[in-house]
């Protein structure tokens, strides 16, 4: 982890607009029309409808996306009572990842108020404005009366998140560490370090999931909370222990199966570890101090089942695995609070994940190869994209099982499609690939499968289901591979193009790609040494019927791959050229970019088939094209160099594809903006219609244009997309990302399916 700098820390928060979250619009508000929807008059028509019932405000305002963050500064984040406007940081950044993990919105409040019945009174006094309440930074014992109370008066969710957050994550870290320990939670003895809000929630949780209370001790700053003492608050009453043998921390450690430590730094020995019982369970989560260090801790036995609350090592204790996605399943059900069976559905999810197989895009972000359950991964990572399905459900469910939901989701499947196209992780376009994909899944050659990513990506294909994946390249080295990445191979072809077994195969693709192009002067001898090249070879198979599609480019140069492509598989006859598209989703909707990868500087010609093959493609994915071709001059204004070629190219289409809705050359502003369009360029054939579909004059705008994109959008980008050749030949990106093959690869697996149709 980088080291954080008090320069880089406060520069982070002041650079630009100063703080961490703001507030968009989420309506059209351009015209006179939109704001007099927006506000008087049109508005007062929700406002009626809400008085009628109040429900409906969950329909039209956005209380059932909203929740409030609000602290008095009190405990804040290990600095104490700093003040309410002093902690204010740390409610934004509290908003900001709620916006990013469940896309919850958030407004932030800090109340200069430490009277507890003054403070409950003022949320009380804001709570219709918000869906659910997250209490933050409040200090105990005052927390615990602010939550109850407004638990009790109140009808949306609320709840303390440092008290419960913590208790949430790691009671599922606890059920998991029980389970490489090969223990029972109503066996173990609990030592607590700690005896503040998240000392006594957490083991309050403990319980509720089987813990005994007998077999718990708590230790404050006073030594152990035992039932002697006369310094107790109700609290920590509720933890006396009546064991009168033990009075330090290090005498209550003796023998414990497992260790809570939410205290401070340094206070657990080696030697105390040590003395703990077989298969210790470490949880030392004061930050950024541990009450015990990793290193140490590790090096104390070879048993020890360690997490900390810190990112740079193995089984983070993180509130962020839970809180946002909590909320998420509380608000989409109009809960009207967050109860204990909503807290333990979201313990067992949180745990059950762990012990799934780990997405790629988790292991990337942590630079590993083979996350998988045990010791060193007890907990889920923040980054792992199924928490907002898999414990956002767990909570919806329970609570409409335990009837604190006022609205019932029965279509799971449709929510948790729902959920993850909110975050981006899903749009309805790749599902509906994938979901076709499957209907029929093709026999698809990876080209380059001793590539990491592309091995990666044939194995995901095949456990989604989309592909029978075929693999060239060296055996062993794919063997070694995937053992190295903790990946089976079971159901998935490896083809050694150049291994004797294979002499036969060669020899045969040799005599029919040397008869095919007999009269362009190739020869069965240089067919023969081509076989040799994982292109030839597997386009090859593809052209024989051997296999169905093929995925080639992770780090093979265009050129050849454009060349290898025109010579094995050809072009479609009803056109001289073939290109590609990426398809990009945006928030703005689904945008189709072409030539993006195969032709350099096309004339007039090339451009006109490009336009054809891009228009023939959008209609194959389920759109109405709507084309723009640019350039960087408007309707003949500039007639030389390539506006020319782009605008003799739209005159060609005009004049002989008549039906086809086209229009250019033209900026892209003018294609993306249909008001400024149609005011200057009335005539123009795309009038009063959306463009979604762009034609870039040459590569270098295309290529240029979509990897801008992919660089500063948060928009999927699907692509590149072969258009014009005779069979299922595509290509990836230079080192795509494995999601990025996966996707191709559903694209490719499409491509076979409707091209098997069109023969039957």
């Amino acid at each position: 982890m980088a080291k954080i700098t008090k320069e880089a820390a406060l520069l982070y928060h002041s650079q630009g607009k100063p703080g961490k979250i703001e507030v968009i619009p989420t309506k059209p508000y351009s015209t006179q029309t939109d704001l007099s929807l927006a506000y008087s008059p049109g508005v007062a028509e929700p406002c009626l409808e809400i008085e009628k019932n109040p429900q409906d405000a969950y329909k039209y305002t956005a209380k059932g996306n909203l929740v409030a963050v609000i602290s008095n500064g009190t405990a804040v984040l290990g600095l104490g009572d700093i003040g309410a406007l002093s902690g204010k940081p740390v409610m934004e950044g509290k908003g900001l990842l709620f916006k990013i993990y469940a896309g919850i919105d958030v407004f932030d409040i800090e109340l200069d108020e430490k009277d507890p019945e003054k403070f409950i009174q003022a949320v009380k006094a804001i709570a219709p404005t918000f869906g659910g309440i997250n209490l933050e930074d409040i200090k105990a014992p005052e927390c615990f009366e602010i939550e109850r109370r407004l638990k009790e008066e109140l009808d949306i969710p609320v709840m303390h998140d440092d008290q419960h957050g913590t208790a949430i994550i790691s009671s599922a870290g606890l059920l998991n560490a029980l389970e490489v320990a090969g223990k029972k939670i109503e066996d173990i003895k609990i030592v607590v370090n700690g005896a503040g809000a998240s000392a006594v929630s957490c083991t309050k949780l403990y319980i509720s999931l089987g813990a005994k209370l007998e077999n718990i001790v708590m230790v404050d700053s006073k030594g152990v909370i035992s039932q002697d003492r006369t310094d107790l608050n109700e609290q920590k009453k509720y933890f006396a222990t009546a064991r009168t043998d033990i009075r330090t921390l290090e005498e209550a450690i003796k023998g414990a199966d497992m260790f809570l430590g939410l205290s401070k730094g340094n206070v657990v020995s080696q030697d105390m570890i040590r003395s703990m019982a077989p298969s210790p369970i470490v949880f030392a989560l004061a930050n950024p101090t541990p009450e015990i260090s990793y290193e140490d801790a590790m090096a104390s036995r070879p048993d020890v089942i360690m997490a900390t609350g810190r990112s740079d090592y193995p089984n983070q204790i993180n509130n962020v695995i839970g809180f946002p996605y909590i909320f998420r399943g509380a608000l989409d059900t109009h809960a009207t609070a967050i109860n204990e069976e909503m807290k333990i559905a979201a313990v067992h999810a949180i745990a059950g994940l762990a012990k799934q197989a780990v997405p790629d895009i988790v292991n990337e972000a942590y630079k590993v190869n083979n996350l998988s359950f045990g010791k060193f991964y007890i907990i889920p990572k923040p980054v792992d994209p199924r928490l907002i399905t898999e414990v956002s459900m767990a909570v919806a469910k329970a609570a409409i099982t335990s009837g604190v939901a006022r609205t019932t989701i029965t279509d799971w499947d449709a929510y948790q499609v729902r959920l993850r196209e909110l975050m981006g992780y899903e749009s309805k376009l790749t599902r509906q690939l994938y979901d076709t994909a499957r209907t029929d899944p093709q026999r698809v050659v990876f080209a380059e499968g001793g590539h990491p990513n592309m091995l990666k990506a044939a194995v995901e294909a095949k456990a989604e289901g989309i592909c029978k994946p075929i693999l060239l390249g060296n055996d062993e080295r794919i063997e070694k591979l995937a053992k190295e990445l903790d990946l089976s191979l079971d159901g998935i072809e490896v083809v050694n193009l150049r291994h004797d077994r294979e002499a036969e195969r060669r020899e045969r693709y040799a005599h029919i790609l040397a008869e095919k192009r007999a009269r362009e002067g190739a020869t069965y001898e240089e067919a023969n040494d081509k076989m040799f090249e994982r292109n030839y070879f597997g386009m090859m198979m593809v052209e024989t019927g051997e296999a169905d599609a093929f995925i080639t480019g992770l780090y093979t140069k265009y050129s050849n791959t454009i060349k290898v492509a025109k010579e094995v598989i050809g072009i479609r006859s009803e056109y001289n050229h073939f290109a590609t598209m990426h398809i990009l989703n945006s928030k703005k909707g689904t945008y189709f970019l072409a030539d993006t990868l195969i032709n350099r500087h096309p004339d007039t010609d090339t451009l006109v088939d490009i336009a054809r093959l891009t228009e023939q493609t959008v209609r194959f994915f389920n759109h109405k094209p709507v084309l723009a071709m640019l350039s960087y001059s408007n309707f003949g204004a500039d007639q030389v160099g390539s506006p020319s070629k782009v605008h003799k190219a739209v005159e060609y289409m005009h004049k002989n594809y008549p039906n086809m809705i086209i229009d250019g050359e033209m900026q892209v502003n003018f294609a993306m903006n249909k008001e400024l369009r149609d005011v200057k360029y009335p005539f123009s054939k795309l009038a009063e219609k959306d463009v979604n579909t762009l034609v870039f004059p040459n590569l270098s705008s295309a290529n240029s244009s979509y990897q801008l994109l992919q660089t500063m959008t948060s928009g999927e980008l699907i692509g590149p997309i072969q258009m014009g050749l005779n069979k299922p030949i595509h290509f990836t990106d230079i080192e795509s990302s494995v999601r990025d093959i996966v996707n191709i690869t559903a694209v490719a697996a499409i491509d076979a399916i409707v091209e098997k149709k069109k023969k039957q």
